[in-house]
């Protein structure tokens, strides 16, 4: 299999390596529904819940989203306003998605710093979830790393724009 030229080197790894973390993010999402399900059949059969349905959703959930991040920015798919670029041209897209990358990886170097910071407060205060006792840091080892991977497709979508690709057109090839 051959790949396209804007799908080596960086840019291509990236696009890979925020594709299976996605998927992986789908397997957290996809088991928390899989836990509500049951919880919810337990209720109607039973008349007993799953206990620490709850704290085992928050954690799930929050996981799980934070996983698709990196992927929805490598691959365009993030809210965009296309009613104002539908005239431009192809360069000035591509030159606004440059912009958006670098808002973008402002914001996920933003959000891993404050997320580190958070990261090491739940270390050192032990906290846990009420039922299970599970660390609370557990959650941010994906967070973190869904964010260092955001970073890294933000820089992708940076080489891109400075080559006049637009994300979502790759996607779509």
């Amino acid at each position: 299999m051959k790949m396209t030229p804007h799908l080596t080197g960086f840019v291509g790894v990236v696009r890979v390596m925020t594709r299976y973390w996605a998927l992986l993010g789908g397997v957290f999402i996809f088991s928390i529904v899989a836990l509500n399900v049951y919880s919810v059949a337990q209720v109607m059969l039973f008349d007993r819940p799953f206990p620490g349905v709850y704290e085992l959703v928050q954690m799930g959930v929050a996981m799980g989203m934070f996983m698709f991040l990196p992927y929805c920015q490598i691959s365009g798919s993030n809210v965009t306003a296309d009613i104002f670029t539908a005239n431009l041209g192809k360069n000035a897209v591509a030159a606004l998605g440059g912009l958006g990358a670098l808002f973008a990886l402002a914001l996920s170097i933003l959000l891993l710093w404050r997320m580190y910071l958070g990261f090491g407060d739940m270390l050192a205060y032990g906290e846990t979830t009420a039922i299970y006792q599970i660390p609370l840091w557990y959650a941010y080892v994906p967070i973190l790393m869904s964010l260092v991977l955001m970073a890294f497709a933000a820089m992708a979508n940076l080489v891109q724009a400075r080559q006049g690709i637009v994300p979502h057109e790759v996607e779509s090839a």
